[in-house]
């Protein structure tokens, strides 16, 4: 299976990309993992509401840009359905059984997810109804596929 994360904005701080280093590492031994940065437009202080939906616009047709038909896609949104680690698992492990070799996961920037790129997501997920930082958000995603396929594969992971 080929998993991969699509994400508005860059990893700068060396310990976020440190991590997300670690997670890819262990997760060449269960799938093809890829991590997809997309530029993020800058949002002014104090933006209007028609300059916020502007830049998600714009962020949401790069990311539309680098998906394919043929991708499953399941977006992290505050609204998503909120899953545990054994979920996640699960919807992983579906998506092989139904035939589908590629799983999308998006990434919003500052301002989230365009609606564009909602619809176009066959699922909607949240890790809680808290806001994170997208570097944040980009570590615990990857720490969430890796216990996935540590639980689809019957293995201990620390506790």
């Amino acid at each position: 299976m080929r998993i991969k994360i699509l994400a508005v904005g860059k990893l700068k701080e060396k310990f976020w990309k440190q991590a997300v280093e670690e997670y890819a590492k262990r997760l060449s031994a269960y799938c093809t993992f890829e991590i997809v940065e997309l530029a993020d437009e800058k949002t002014p202080n104090n933006a209007s509401a028609k300059e916020d939906a502007l830049i998600l616009e714009k962020e949401g047709e790069r990311i539309l840009a680098k998906i394919s038909p043929d991708e499953y896609v399941i977006a992290l949104a505050i609204e998503g359905k909120l899953v545990t680690s054994e979920q996640l698992a699960q919807t992983i492990e579906q998506c092989g059984l139904r035939g589908h070799s590629k799983v999308t996961f998006l990434i919003g920037g500052s301002l989230g997810l365009a609606p564009e790129v909602k619809k176009r997501a066959d699922e909607l997920i949240s890790f809680g109804r808290i806001t994170m930082p997208h570097q944040l958000a980009r570590v615990v995603l990857s720490e969430q596929i890796y216990r996935s396929y540590r639980i689809m594969n019957h293995q201990a992971y620390h506790k």
